[in-house]
């Protein structure tokens, strides 16, 4: 346990950083099981619109520093691929 003031701080700021970093990588990785559940499902109509939540939370991911730019890229190159595959 820290003793100094400011390590204090930064042990509480450490924390509460955590817990929105967690919940910003579940989400997002929820969001893509999702898609892939529509995918493999054969329905287009429900994995356009779970590509598009998919999307968007592998975009905040990425733009908050939790996942690299190549990865957020090769995930939704390969779920826009797999949606537009779909008859």
């Amino acid at each position: 346990m820290p003793n100094i003031q400011s390590a204090k701080k930064r042990v509480r700021s450490n924390a509460r950083k955590q817990s929105v970093n967690t919940l910003v990588t579940s989400s997002m990785r929820t969001a893509i099981k999702n898609c892939e559940k529509a995918i493999k499902a054969g329905n287009k109509e429900e994995a356009a619109t779970k590509l598009n939540i998919a999307l968007q939370r592998v975009d905040k991911a990425c733009a908050s520093g939790l996942v690299h730019q190549n990865k957020a890229a090769r995930l939704k190159s390969r779920l826009t691929k797999a949606v537009n595959a779909l008859n």
